[in-house]
């Protein structure tokens, strides 16, 4: 149970810092952010595909195909709108809206599986914890907008902030759910493999990405004003972080995770992935030099409680 709870803290402690890295390197595009993350993480791909050569050789061409649109949609355009939207809205409300995630999640699965099924958990039972999370919302989402409406430009930031969270929510809100159908399918002893192949499917459509964004940004950039290729006006700065969220959160943070996975009950696994969120928001006030405040940190509080009673009630059905 010890080393269940303590990888569990682990990985949500590694997978917060892809929540304050856009603060960090705020003079990046979230675009480039996403590309030198999974550029790293594919590099990493490429040496662990030694080890499952094997399994990797008995994928077909519908299972690449399947890897490369996980990669696209659950990689490169959930963490580009992602580290945008942080970069627009600030740290706070982006990262409590990730924070729903394994509510939002399985609600999209009961609507699958009351249509498919007829099974399903009933929508009355769901109308608490969705009720507190909303609440703790608008707590934070008030609390912010006082400071983002000063201008015009502020609000139309902070409003297209919230709109590429939004998109990122359904990014990953969509891809555990087609990830772990495929799984199923496919039968055990492939996880390892498949999250392999997910990273080198990664790779050529981050090259891909930088090679469009690069010759975008020449068209479209006035001169001495667009993006200081190949890699922006902190280099140092920039590999070191990108390799250590491709190291970290991308790899070590998932092997964590599955440690937990394997040594602690479902229930209780459920629910820990709080510690991601509670953490993406520690580093968040700790890079503002300041403490939440009251209607902050009560959202929190209510987004939190909301969490845990929509998974305690999945969880039971």
């Amino acid at each position: 149970m010890i080393s269940g709870l303590l990888s569990a803290l682990g990985a949500g402690l590694l997978w917060g810092l892809v929540f304050v890295t856009p603060l960090v390197l705020d003079d990046y595009p979230g675009l480039m952010l996403s590309i030198g993350r999974y550029i790293a993480f594919g590099l990493l791909a490429l040496g662990l595909a030694w080890f499952d050569r094997r399994a990797l050789a008995r994928l077909g061409r519908a299972d690449w195909i399947e890897a490369f649109k996980l990669a696209a949609i659950g990689n490169l355009l959930y963490y580009t709108t992602l580290s945008s939207a942080i970069q627009l809205a600030g740290a706070p409300l982006p990262t409590l809206m990730i924070g729903t995630l394994p509510v939002v999640i399985a609600v999209c699965a009961n609507l699958i599986d009351r249509r498919t099924a007829g099974g399903g958990v009933q929508w009355r039972r769901l109308a608490l914890p969705l009720a507190v999370m909303l609440g703790g919302l608008l707590l934070v989402h008030a609390d912010t907008t006082r400071g983002a409406t000063a201008s015009d430009h502020d609000a139309g930031g902070y409003l297209l902030g919230v709109a590429l969270a939004l998109c990122a929510l359904g990014c990953w809100t969509w891809y555990p759910i087609r990830n772990s159908r495929w799984l199923r399918a496919r039968g055990h002893g492939l996880s390892r493999a498949w999250a392999t192949a997910q990273g080198l499917a990664t790779l050529p459509l981050a090259v891909f990405a930088a090679l469009g964004f690069a010759l975008w940004d020449d068209l479209t950039a006035t001169p001495g004003a667009g993006f200081a290729w190949p890699l922006g006006p902190r280099p140092t700065l920039f590999v070191v972080m990108m390799f250590a969220l491709g190291l970290a959160a991308s790899w070590l943070g998932t092997l964590l995770w599955n440690h937990a996975s394997a040594r602690l009950p479902a229930a209780l696994v459920g629910q820990l992935i709080v510690f991601e969120t509670l953490s993406a928001l520690l580093y968040a006030f700790v890079w503002y030099q300041r403490w939440p405040s009251a209607a902050e940190a009560a959202g929190i509080a209510l987004l939190t409680i909301g969490v845990l009673l929509g998974v305690r009630i999945f969880r039971r059905s």
